[in-house]
């Protein structure tokens, strides 16, 4: 399993992760299988979408803003609940088919790492199974 950093500078942020988890797959030298791109953390997750019009990434952001506001009545008092919740909605792991060495990603598609909670450091965890 290979690890890297990731660094975000806002509280909310988007980062296109997709040619740290290109490289991933093309030094690990299998040619078909699985990249399994997990993020072991509470308030960010990870995602695939839209990598060519970054205004997609931020409409995201504003809307999960909307639907799971900062500021709202929550139980859990550290502050962070909504980034909890996001986390939930947008999920910890995403699944890649490799072929021929390389990310099956549609034309626009990039792999995110979603934060929620920041600025951190934070880990991706990449697994490739070979088929």
């Amino acid at each position: 399993m290979e690890t890297f950093e990731v660094k975000s500078n806002g509280r909310v942020q988007f980062l296109d992760i997709t040619s740290r988890v290109r490289d991933t797959i093309s030094a690990s030298g299998v040619q078909d299988g699985l990249a399994i791109v997990f993020v072991p953390h509470t308030t960010a997750g990870v995602t695939i979408n839209e990598a060519a019009d970054p205004s997609v990434a931020q409409d995201i952001q504003e809307k999960l803003g909307k639907l799971v506001p900062h500021s709202d009545s929550y139980r859990h008092a550290e502050g962070n609940s909504d980034a909890h919740i996001k986390a939930s909605i947008v999920g910890s792991s995403v699944t890649i088919i490799i072929a021929d060495g390389k990310p099956v990603l549609g034309t626009w598609q990039g792999v995110f790492f979603c934060e929620f909670d920041g600025p951190r450091s934070r880990k991706v965890f990449v697994r490739i199974v070979a088929a």
